[in-house]
């Protein structure tokens, strides 16, 4: 039997959220559509493309209720603002009315310029390169300052919670639960070896790993590609979108999500990605080494993500493979892939 944490027939926030309430949420910021609206893929949030009278396009973001606070959503735009003010190309929310953030009919939400782009060529050295040069930036500008309200991806919030929250709502079949349970512990306390993700003091002999702020979730899907022979209104490259998971953390982060292959493939991307960063900031090597903790931690997370939101109904339509006994077993296996993983030597640029 699959447990969750709560029926998919409840209803959501999320149902109260209709085409005329978007089309109001607009006008109260100023903004009227001509009635075309198109809902983009975002399963935390829901976002929709507008089209306005005068003939421009627009994004609204409508934010998950209780995920973030009211400061930590306007930090998120305080740091695109930061990024867009350095030339970064960055799509970040519009300023209406005096603010970023705006509320209607129970929702938080955000509007910005709609740009179009496509999936950027990963195979591509030249590709991943000029992703590199933008990341480096970012990064520079993410070193400024820190955080003061948005979270640190750790151990503790990523992994231990998630583990926790899992077992304790009895998600995991009871026919896995316990394969589950150790593969994960064991996973979990191999990542622990890894000071700058503990959370703990690290070595006093060494310079500690940089923690500074994030994309956090820079995976292609994030990063739209106009390329050099477009018109668009957007110069060419990379165009980085979706900075709901702005956190603090380590820089590799920002990059291991790009990699793909076996491992001469990623040691091939990672080489060109890194090569592009280092002609505007110093990558440290050392952060190589939390790759496969950081894939495992999100591994872990993910689980726990998906069960979070089974009472949104986009959930069970989506995802209708989750929670079965064959998904944990294949949870499992990942597991113990994962802990061979972060025993090989780390790949080397």
């Amino acid at each position: 039997m699959v447990l969750h944490s709560s029926p998919a027939s409840a209803r959501h926030a999320f149902e109260s959220l209709t085409p005329d309430l978007v089309m109001d949420a607009l006008a109260s910021v100023g903004l009227f559509g001509d009635g075309r609206q198109l809902a983009l893929s975002s399963y935390e949030n829901r976002v929709y493309q507008l089209h306005l009278e005068e003939g421009a396009a627009v994004v609204a973001k409508f934010y998950r209720p209780e995920r973030w606070t009211e400061a930590q959503i306007l930090e998120e735009h305080a740091f695109s603002a930061e990024l867009m003010a350095a030339e970064i190309p960055v799509i970040g929310p519009l300023t209406l009315n005096g603010s970023t953030l705006h509320h209607f009919g129970g929702f938080a939400f955000s509007v910005s310029p709609s740009r179009g782009g496509r999936a950027p060529e990963l195979d591509d050295p030249d590709v991943l390169e000029w992703i590199g040069r933008f990341l480096a930036r970012i990064h520079t500008v993410g070193a400024a300052q820190p955080f003061a309200h948005r979270p640190v991806l750790d151990l503790q919030s990523f992994g231990i919670a998630s583990r926790e929250w899992l077992l304790a709502n009895d998600q995991v079949p009871l026919d896995v639960q316990s394969a589950w349970s150790r593969a994960s512990q064991a996973a979990l306390d191999r990542i622990a070896e890894h000071a700058c993700l503990r959370g703990g003091p690290q070595d006093p002999d060494a310079e500690p790993i940089r923690l500074l702020r994030l994309h956090g979730d820079c995976h292609p899907g994030n990063i739209l590609w106009t390329p050099l022979e477009s018109h668009a209104s957007m110069g060419p490259g990379p165009h980085f979108v979706d900075l709901d998971d702005a956190r603090t953390g380590p820089a590799v982060q920002d990059l291991w999500m790009l990699l793909s292959g076996d491992r001469s493939q990623r040691t091939r991307q990672l080489g060109a990605l890194v090569d592009g960063y280092e002609q505007f900031r110093d990558f440290d090597r050392r952060e190589l080494a939390l790759i496969e903790p950081l894939r495992t931690l999100r591994l872990i997370h993910y689980s726990a993500w998906l069960a979070r939101r089974w009472s949104d109904p986009t959930f069970p339509i989506n995802f209708p493979w989750f929670g079965s006994s064959d998904y944990w077993q294949g949870q499992v296996q990942m597991l113990e892939e994962q802990m061979e993983a972060m025993q090989e030597d780390p790949l080397i640029v």
